[in-house]
């Protein structure tokens, strides 16, 4: 089953945190996820900011596709993901989340990296970091 995604990087203004999701399995994920039926990239990421973390936000730099593949033991589904990945330049609190069972926290760069689950997203960061001349 295909499930087609969009995910940002999200830092602080200061350019030191990311800002990541964890899943009620305990897993951490860039903000963001499925992209809905006739919704381009755009779309989705602006609903699912708002859905995730009650925010919005000016999208910059599209960093690529990873295709990645995964078993879902909640759902008892293998799933292609295509992930679509961006960077996020500014963001505004507007609201609560709309989702409130998913945890939110930020972590300094490197630790954000290590907390992924996905190698997709560690990648979004690291391109994120070489494009901003981080490290």
């Amino acid at each position: 089953m295909a499930r087609y995604g969009v995910y940002a990087v999200i830092p602080n203004p200061e350019q030191k945190q990311i800002v990541l999701v964890q899943e009620p399995n305990g897993a951490w994920f860039l903000p963001c996820g499925e992209i809905e039926a006739g919704e381009n990239h755009q779309e989705a990421l602006k609903r699912e900011l708002i859905e995730e973390l009650g925010f919005t936000a000016e999208i910059g730099t599209y960093y690529g596709q990873t295709d990645e593949y995964f078993y879902s033991r909640h759902r008892d589904t293998y799933y292609y993901n295509p992930a679509y990945l961006y960077e996020a330049t500014s963001f505004k609190e507007v609201q609560k989340p709309l989702e409130n069972f998913n945890h939110i926290a930020w972590f300094p760069i490197d630790e954000a990296i290590q907390n992924l689950k996905r190698g997709s997203h560690k990648w979004a960061i690291e391109s994120w970091k070489k494009q901003h001349k981080i490290g």
